[in-house]
Protein backbone atom coordinates (compact mmCIF):
# COMPACT_ATOMS: atom_id res chain seq x y z
CA UNK A 1 0.00 0.00 0.00
CA UNK A 2 0.81 3.95 -0.90
CA UNK A 3 0.41 6.88 0.93
CA UNK A 4 -2.86 8.59 -0.48
CA UNK A 5 -3.93 11.99 1.31
CA UNK A 6 -7.32 13.40 0.50
CA UNK A 7 -9.27 16.29 2.90
CA UNK A 8 -6.82 16.52 5.16
CA UNK A 9 -6.37 12.83 6.11
CA UNK A 10 -4.09 10.24 5.41
CA UNK A 11 -5.19 7.02 3.65
CA UNK A 12 -3.02 3.75 2.24
CA UNK A 13 -4.01 3.04 -1.32
CA UNK A 14 -4.16 -0.55 -2.15
CA UNK A 15 -3.36 -1.48 -6.29
CA UNK A 16 -6.55 -3.67 -5.53
CA UNK A 17 -8.65 -1.03 -5.18
CA UNK A 18 -8.86 -0.61 -1.57
CA UNK A 19 -8.33 2.34 0.64
CA UNK A 20 -6.92 1.94 4.31
CA UNK A 21 -7.84 4.58 6.97
CA UNK A 22 -5.28 3.98 9.88
CA UNK A 23 -6.56 6.56 12.11
CA UNK A 24 -9.47 4.94 12.09
CA UNK A 25 -8.58 1.38 11.67
CA UNK A 26 -11.17 1.11 8.55
CA UNK A 27 -11.05 -0.16 5.25
CA UNK A 28 -12.86 1.01 2.38
CA UNK A 29 -14.19 -0.51 -0.61
CA UNK A 30 -16.64 0.44 -3.55
CA UNK A 31 -18.55 -1.77 -6.54
CA UNK A 32 -18.11 -5.08 -5.20
CA UNK A 33 -20.69 -6.54 -7.42
CA UNK A 34 -20.97 -9.99 -5.71
CA UNK A 35 -23.32 -12.61 -7.49
CA UNK A 36 -23.01 -10.68 -11.05
CA UNK A 37 -21.86 -13.86 -12.97
CA UNK A 38 -24.80 -15.51 -11.11
CA UNK A 39 -27.14 -12.72 -12.53
CA UNK A 40 -26.09 -12.69 -15.84
CA UNK A 41 -26.86 -16.45 -15.64
CA UNK A 42 -30.19 -16.16 -15.12
CA UNK A 43 -30.35 -14.02 -18.56
CA UNK A 44 -28.99 -16.97 -20.24
CA UNK A 45 -25.53 -15.65 -20.19
CA UNK A 46 -23.37 -17.96 -18.74
CA UNK A 47 -19.64 -16.97 -16.95
CA UNK A 48 -17.61 -18.66 -14.54
CA UNK A 49 -19.30 -18.76 -11.59
CA UNK A 50 -16.61 -18.06 -9.02
CA UNK A 51 -16.46 -14.11 -8.61
CA UNK A 52 -17.82 -13.61 -5.46
CA UNK A 53 -15.28 -16.07 -3.77
CA UNK A 54 -12.62 -14.31 -5.08
CA UNK A 55 -13.65 -10.71 -4.24
CA UNK A 56 -14.15 -11.56 -0.86
CA UNK A 57 -11.21 -13.79 -0.37
CA UNK A 58 -9.27 -10.60 -1.71
CA UNK A 59 -10.85 -8.72 0.65
CA UNK A 60 -9.90 -11.28 3.54
CA UNK A 61 -6.39 -11.22 2.48
CA UNK A 62 -6.36 -7.13 2.74
CA UNK A 63 -8.31 -7.28 6.06
CA UNK A 64 -5.76 -9.59 7.56
CA UNK A 65 -2.67 -7.75 5.88
CA UNK A 66 -4.13 -4.46 7.17
CA UNK A 67 -6.00 -5.42 10.87
CA UNK A 68 -8.51 -3.81 9.88
CA UNK A 69 -11.82 -3.51 12.63
CA UNK A 70 -14.15 -1.63 10.75
CA UNK A 71 -15.04 -1.46 6.86
CA UNK A 72 -16.92 0.61 4.64
CA UNK A 73 -18.64 -0.77 1.36
CA UNK A 74 -19.50 2.09 -0.85
CA UNK A 75 -22.58 0.77 -2.84
CA UNK A 76 -23.51 -1.52 -5.14
CA UNK A 77 -21.82 -4.65 -2.90
CA UNK A 78 -24.13 -6.72 -4.64
CA UNK A 79 -24.88 -6.75 -8.60
CA UNK A 80 -28.56 -7.27 -7.65
CA UNK A 81 -30.92 -7.17 -4.36
CA UNK A 82 -31.28 -10.98 -4.38
CA UNK A 83 -27.41 -11.47 -4.72
CA UNK A 84 -26.97 -12.22 -0.81
CA UNK A 85 -29.37 -15.11 -1.45
CA UNK A 86 -27.73 -16.65 -4.75
CA UNK A 87 -24.29 -16.20 -2.79
CA UNK A 88 -22.31 -19.97 -2.44
CA UNK A 89 -21.96 -21.85 0.59
CA UNK A 90 -18.60 -21.11 0.32
CA UNK A 91 -18.98 -17.52 -0.66
CA UNK A 92 -21.34 -17.14 1.60
CA UNK A 93 -19.18 -18.48 4.73
CA UNK A 94 -16.19 -15.98 3.65
CA UNK A 95 -18.91 -13.08 3.68
CA UNK A 96 -20.36 -14.00 7.37
CA UNK A 97 -16.52 -14.51 8.72
CA UNK A 98 -15.76 -10.97 7.73
CA UNK A 99 -19.22 -9.50 8.59
CA UNK A 100 -19.01 -11.21 12.37
CA UNK A 101 -15.44 -9.99 12.86
CA UNK A 102 -15.53 -6.28 11.87
CA UNK A 103 -17.62 -2.94 12.02
CA UNK A 104 -19.34 -3.73 8.58
CA UNK A 105 -21.43 -0.64 6.96
CA UNK A 106 -22.93 -1.79 3.36
CA UNK A 107 -23.63 1.56 1.58
CA UNK A 108 -27.01 1.39 -0.72
CA UNK A 109 -26.12 1.98 -4.18
CA UNK A 110 -27.88 1.98 -7.87
CA UNK A 111 -27.65 -1.92 -8.15
CA UNK A 112 -28.79 -2.86 -4.50
CA UNK A 113 -30.96 -0.22 -3.41
CA UNK A 114 -33.34 -3.17 -2.05
CA UNK A 115 -31.17 -5.01 -0.67
CA UNK A 116 -32.08 -6.66 2.90
CA UNK A 117 -29.63 -7.63 5.44
CA UNK A 118 -29.51 -11.06 5.18
CA UNK A 119 -25.58 -11.24 5.20
CA UNK A 120 -24.65 -9.78 8.53
CA UNK A 121 -23.30 -6.13 9.19
CA UNK A 122 -25.60 -2.49 8.71
CA UNK A 123 -27.50 -0.85 5.94
CA UNK A 124 -26.89 3.22 5.58
CA UNK A 125 -27.99 5.14 2.60
CA UNK A 126 -24.38 7.20 3.49
CA UNK A 127 -22.36 8.30 6.38
CA UNK A 128 -20.42 10.77 7.32
CA UNK A 129 -16.53 9.96 9.22
CA UNK A 130 -14.80 12.47 10.30
CA UNK A 131 -15.98 15.17 8.25
CA UNK A 132 -15.95 13.06 5.17
CA UNK A 133 -19.11 12.01 3.38
CA UNK A 134 -19.10 8.42 2.10
CA UNK A 135 -21.60 7.22 -0.16
CA UNK A 136 -22.28 5.65 -3.12
CA UNK A 137 -22.32 7.88 -6.13
CA UNK A 138 -20.67 11.65 -5.87
CA UNK A 139 -22.90 14.61 -5.15
CA UNK A 140 -22.12 17.59 -7.45
CA UNK A 141 -24.20 19.56 -5.22
CA UNK A 142 -22.32 18.89 -1.57
CA UNK A 143 -19.77 20.84 -0.90
CA UNK A 144 -17.98 18.60 1.75
CA UNK A 145 -15.65 15.94 1.46
CA UNK A 146 -16.67 13.36 -0.55
CA UNK A 147 -15.46 9.27 -1.08
CA UNK A 148 -17.88 7.27 -3.42
CA UNK A 149 -17.55 4.88 -5.66
CA UNK A 150 -19.92 4.09 -9.02
CA UNK A 151 -17.83 4.50 -11.83
CA UNK A 152 -15.26 2.18 -11.70
CA UNK A 153 -12.43 4.23 -12.74
CA UNK A 154 -9.77 3.08 -15.27
CA UNK A 155 -6.92 4.99 -16.72
CA UNK A 156 -6.10 3.69 -19.90
CA UNK A 157 -2.60 4.08 -21.54
CA UNK A 158 -0.42 3.62 -24.24
CA UNK A 159 2.58 2.06 -23.38
CA UNK A 160 5.31 0.50 -25.19
CA UNK A 161 2.72 0.41 -28.27
CA UNK A 162 0.51 -1.44 -26.26
CA UNK A 163 -2.83 -0.72 -24.86
CA UNK A 164 -2.74 -0.90 -20.96
CA UNK A 165 -5.52 -0.49 -18.50
CA UNK A 166 -5.17 0.47 -14.73
CA UNK A 167 -8.13 0.42 -11.99
CA UNK A 168 -7.33 4.25 -10.38
CA UNK A 169 -8.23 6.21 -7.58
CA UNK A 170 -9.88 9.73 -9.53
CA UNK A 171 -9.19 13.14 -7.31
CA UNK A 172 -10.05 16.15 -7.05
CA UNK A 173 -10.19 19.02 -4.12
CA UNK A 174 -13.26 17.39 -2.50
CA UNK A 175 -14.08 14.21 -4.39
CA UNK A 176 -12.19 10.95 -4.48
CA UNK A 177 -14.02 8.33 -6.16
CA UNK A 178 -12.32 4.47 -5.54
CA UNK A 179 -12.22 2.21 -8.32
CA UNK A 180 -14.00 -1.26 -8.45
CA UNK A 181 -12.84 -3.90 -6.09
CA UNK A 182 -14.75 -6.32 -7.51
CA UNK A 183 -13.37 -9.71 -9.61
CA UNK A 184 -15.90 -9.38 -12.22
CA UNK A 185 -16.47 -5.89 -13.23
CA UNK A 186 -15.31 -3.52 -15.71
CA UNK A 187 -14.77 0.40 -15.84
CA UNK A 188 -15.40 3.79 -17.22
CA UNK A 189 -12.08 6.02 -18.22
CA UNK A 190 -11.29 7.76 -16.05
CA UNK A 191 -10.86 10.84 -18.04
CA UNK A 192 -15.18 10.46 -19.28
CA UNK A 193 -16.80 13.75 -18.78
CA UNK A 194 -19.15 12.22 -16.62
CA UNK A 195 -16.80 11.15 -14.06
CA UNK A 196 -15.16 14.71 -14.61
CA UNK A 197 -18.45 16.64 -14.29
CA UNK A 198 -19.03 15.35 -10.62
CA UNK A 199 -15.36 15.58 -9.27
CA UNK A 200 -14.75 18.66 -10.94
CA UNK A 201 -11.59 20.41 -12.09
CA UNK A 202 -8.62 20.31 -11.90
CA UNK A 203 -8.78 15.98 -11.72
CA UNK A 204 -6.26 13.53 -11.31
CA UNK A 205 -5.91 9.82 -11.89
CA UNK A 206 -4.07 7.97 -9.27
CA UNK A 207 -2.87 4.05 -9.81
CA UNK A 208 -0.73 3.07 -6.40
CA UNK A 209 2.06 0.60 -7.82
CA UNK A 210 4.13 -1.60 -5.28
CA UNK A 211 6.27 1.58 -3.97
CA UNK A 212 4.47 4.81 -4.72
CA UNK A 213 1.48 6.24 -6.09
CA UNK A 214 1.38 7.63 -10.34
CA UNK A 215 -0.81 10.61 -11.01
CA UNK A 216 -1.43 11.32 -13.91
CA UNK A 217 -3.92 14.83 -14.78
CA UNK A 218 -6.70 14.68 -16.23
CA UNK A 219 -7.72 16.88 -18.78
CA UNK A 220 -11.15 18.39 -18.85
Amino acid sequence: MVPLSFAGHDFLADPQGALWWPARRALLVADLHLEKASWYAKLGQFLPPYDSQATLAALTEVVDRTGATSLYCLGDSFHDKFGCDRLPEAARAMLLALTARLDWTWILGNHDPGFADHCGGTLREEVEVDGLMLRHEADVRDPRPELSGHYHPKLRLQVRGRRVSRRCFVASGAKLILPAFGALTGGLDASHKEILRKVGTPATALIPIKDRLLSFPLAA
